[in-house]
């Protein structure tokens, strides 16, 4: 597989690849009553994503409209990513491309936001000159008065981590939305410190968001039109919430009211009305509990999908990842879904070329993509990133053309899979979210099946975009579903 295609894969993780880059705009915020423009370019996972709907937020209320032409901002910021080193050379590029707004406008200030912003906050003031605001994921609120301070003259800096911070009274606004689908972050930061990952470093601490703002914002989205919600979390199963304004006093000794779980706060998003979808993204194998599988079985409009990453089929490198689980034990709960939610797709993420892998790790790992038969996955080869707890203890020993060669096999064989899984769904019927016009033919629809599976059929007329439709499969490419309507009579 050429390079480039490997590189793709790899960049893909978790948000859809054209999404890299996007930059903000929505017609409320682009009105002549304000006096200055920003523009917000957004790279990495669904949580930066969801991270620029906030910022864009802040910077509003404070008088800024939006544009999505970088040489007509007063305020140019870059919402960053730093899971591998690529994403971050993709930033340091993109912040020379802006060199010129400079030069033309010496009064436009830059900035960096997110998880790069966070890590390389010295590197970034030092040696990209241009780089007057740095701020990191807990610290957006404070972004007003950096401006302010930017203006001044003075470099801006706010990279501080917090233990509360969850934004729950910000109304996001919806970026480049399609109006059908939308994003809603239910928890910041991660406890997890997986020995791969730079997340607990960048973004600090899990904590849960007020389950009341995340049923407020779900529901006003499906009074907007709405039609699926995805709940956002580095790890969404470990979401756990108190309302310590609610404690009461008895004998001396606060009493708290019950807890609201995962699972219960996927119930009460669910009835909010049984035609809003939800979904979520991403689980810990760890975590996911058989309260939030059943609490899935039970109401339809539960998307019947579930992001569960592997990293790796070895037990070896599994504990060197320190992912607390085996290739045995994380296979029983893939059974362990599929027995309380028949037909449940289940895709994940696969690293190649971790620290000390060696050929049977790999083809470990090959056979347990087997087993688990995966519908489709997320696959990278291993990049170390400074200040991880793999970068402190091991070796980055495995050769990148290993790496490139094995990641290659992988994505061979996911490819075989996905197809298996896609012929396995012809003459089958789905209920299928009609999210637009297909990216090949103005003439078909693009939308998606409870499994997360991509769903494209003719037009003929029948249905408008927000629509569920009925769709019969009649083919399939390795990656979409082909259909027909079945139109009642």
């Amino acid at each position: 597989m050429p390079e480039g295609i490997i590189e793709g894969i790899i960049e893909k993780k978790v948000s859809e690849e054209p999404r890299q880059g996007e930059s903000f705009f929505s017609e409320k915020f682009a009105s002549p009553q304000y006096e200055k423009k920003f523009y917000i370019e957004s790279y990495g996972c669904q949580m930066n994503f969801a991270d620029s709907e906030i910022v864009a937020s802040i910077l509003n209320k404070n008088g800024f409209a939006a544009t999505t032409t970088y040489q007509e901002a007063d305020l140019i910021l870059l919402n960053t990513c730093s899971i591998r080193e690529k994403a971050e050379q993709t930033v340091r590029n993109r912040l020379k491309d802006f060199r010129s707004v400079k030069k033309t406008n010496p009064g436009a200030l830059i900035g960096v936001l997110g998880c790069m912003a966070e890590r390389l906050k010295s590197k970034l003031l030092d040696e990209e000159k241009l780089v007057d605001i740095v701020v990191g994921p807990d610290a957006y609120r404070t972004l007003p008065g950096l401006i302010v301070e930017a203006e001044g003259g003075q470099k801006a800096v706010n990279v501080l981590l917090s233990r509360e911070e969850t934004y729950a009274d910000i109304s996001p606004v919806r970026l480049n939305s399609n109006g059908i689908t939308s994003f809603v972050s239910i928890m910041r930061g991660c406890n997890n410190m997986c020995s791969f990952c730079v997340v607990p470093f960048t973004r600090g601490r899990e904590r849960s968001r007020n389950a009341d703002t995340i049923v407020k914002e779900c529901t006003d989205l499906f009074q907007q039109g709405y039609k699926e919600i995805t709940l956002l979390g580095q790890n969404v199963d470990s979401y756990y919430w108190i309302d310590e304004s609610a404690a009461q006093l008895q004998n001396g000794s606060y009493y708290y009211p019950q807890a609201v779980t995962f699972a219960q706060l996927l119930e009460k998003i669910a009835l909010i009305d049984s035609s809003l979808r939800v979904r979520f993204s991403t689980s810990h194998p760890k975590d996911i509990t058989d309260e939030v599988m059943y609490t899935m079985a039970k109401y339809e409009n539960i998307c019947k999908h579930i992001h569960l990453p592997v990293q790796s089929g070895s037990s070896r490198i599994l504990q060197l990842m320190n992912r607390t689980y085996t290739r045995e034990w994380y296979f029983s709960k893939v059974n362990r879904i599929r027995e309380i939610i028949p037909g449940c797709g289940i895709s994940s993420d696969i690293i190649s070329g971790f620290c000390t892998e060696t050929e049977q790790d790999h083809h470990d790992t090959l056979s347990l993509m087997k087993q688990c038969r995966y519908d489709f996955s997320y696959m990278f080869f291993y990049s170390e990133r400074p200040g991880t707890l793999a970068a402190r203890r091991y070796t980055d020993d495995v050769p990148e053309a290993i790496k490139k060669r094995r990641l290659e096999e992988i994505v061979k064989f996911q490819n075989k899979l996905s197809m298996e899984s896609n012929k396995a769904d012809i003459g089958k019927t789905f209920i299928v979210l009609i999210e637009g016009d297909s990216k090949k033919s103005q003439s078909d629809w693009r939308g998606r099946s409870s499994q997360n599976k991509v769903v494209v059929f003719p037009k003929n007329g029948f249905y408008k975009k927000g629509d569920y439709a009925t769709i019969r499969i009649t083919g399939c490419t390795g990656a979409t579903l082909i259909g027909e309507p079945i139109v009642a009579e």
